[in-house]
């Protein structure tokens, strides 16, 4: 058995309750406690790689959170954009015709439901297809020598003798 050196260290109250709490466990006792804990305490270097992961971490999960504030963002100005527009062209319903158009907004409601269940559960998004399609990138245009074909110029034909 290996000797260890033995040492009287004074603790706080709390600690003291808790290491307490810790050695009704059994097979643990007071020594082996406080000693994995001082190795704990002095091994900064896996403190550091393990800080560094979280760190590295918690940085991957703010970028993405800021992507789905912005996602958030476009989704809800597209929306008021609608809002804007839908109400600005819609005109005003005479009282004699409120009964029918209540029946077909009720029903156009129900419609606009069962179309949004269904993308949901293919798992396509409209707004985001949508914005591919309006989003450009470089495939869409002319290349250097594209533009150099273009501006080249055409030979004339000559007149046909007849």
């Amino acid at each position: 058995m290996i000797s260890k050196p033995r040492i009287h260290p004074y603790i706080s109250p709390d600690n003291f309750v808790r290491l307490q709490a810790l050695t009704k466990c059994p097979g643990r006792r007071e020594s082996e406690i406080v000693d994995k804990a001082l190795a704990a305490f002095f091994s900064f270097e896996r403190e550091d790689g393990r800080d560094g992961a979280l760190i590295r971490r918690l940085d991957r999960m703010t970028r993405q959170m800021e992507g789905l504030k912005r996602d958030q963002i476009i989704s809800a100005e597209a929306f008021a954009l609608f809002v804007r527009y839908f109400l600005t062209v819609i005109p005003q319903v005479p009282n004699q015709d409120k009964a029918a158009a209540q029946a077909q907004g009720a029903a156009r409601f129900e419609t606009y439901l069962d179309s949004l269940k269904t993308l949901l559960e293919d798992g396509s998004r409209v707004l985001f297809t949508a914005l591919d399609d309006v989003l450009v990138d470089e495939s869409a245009f002319f290349t250097q020598e594209e533009l150099m074909r273009l501006h080249k110029p055409v030979p004339a034909k000559e007149p046909a003798d007849v």
